[in-house]
């Protein structure tokens, strides 16, 4: 079926719709997906993600992403081999651990596209901002588990969906390549069907280990 989950291939209801927006919810792991008919182009995205203004040396935008930077930088070391996966314009992440001198090397399809990258294996990957822009979910996170060693982390931001949401008036949705939108319950099905050995969700924070 056209409408079904790209996470977890079940059906989905139509959840919301407003002008041309039409977004649905899968009846199984609750996440929420713009119709495959919406869904962007490679050129319309690249296009998007050249307007973000990400200037790494920005204290704001290192405060965002600090989340992720103060977790790598308690629970791994200059040793340890890190992925910036989804790196984007402006690899604040890479920046902040480089200055640390921590070793992670930029992978992103549309501005750091090296896939030898994807053939090596990594302690810890980051990816920002990352999440809610996959197509295919299912298969990017079965690659990012496989990306990792043996006890590795998957340290994700997104901003995850809630009832208490008025998703109307939800400014994330409003990213056109913002196509799959997280709930908890979502989540946890990540975690149990892609075969992570535990999750921890920290406001917007999420870390997958394997």
């Amino acid at each position: 079926m056209p409408n079904n989950c790209p996470l977890c291939n079940n059906s989905g209801d139509v959840f919301y719709e407003y002008k041309s927006r039409l977004y649905y919810q899968c009846t199984v792991c609750k996440g929420v997906f713009i119709d495959v008919n919406l869904v962007p182009s490679s050129g319309d995205e690249k296009l998007r993600y050249e307007e973000h203004n990400n200037d790494v040396h920005n204290k704001g935008y290192q405060n965002f992403v600090s989340p992720i930077t103060k977790a790598i930088l308690k629970n791994f070391t200059p040793d340890d081999k890190g992925l910036d996966f989804g790196a984007g314009t402006g690899p604040v992440i890479s920046k902040i651990l480089k200055d640390n001198a921590y070793n992670i090397v930029q992978y992103d399809p549309f501005f750091h596209n090296y896939p030898e990258l994807l053939d090596a294996s990594y302690h810890y990957i980051a990816c920002c901002e990352v999440i809610e822009h996959f197509h295919h979910p299912r298969k990017e996170f079965a690659l990012l588990k496989t990306l990792l060693k043996p006890k590795g982390k998957l340290y994700c931001m997104t901003d995850l969906f809630d009832e208490s949401i008025d998703f109307h008036k939800w400014y994330y949705k409003n990213d056109e390549t913002h196509v799959f939108i997280f709930t908890k319950t979502t989540i946890e099905w990540v975690k149990k069907e892609i075969g992570f050995s535990q999750v921890e969700i920290d406001g917007r924070l999420i870390i997958f280990s394997k």
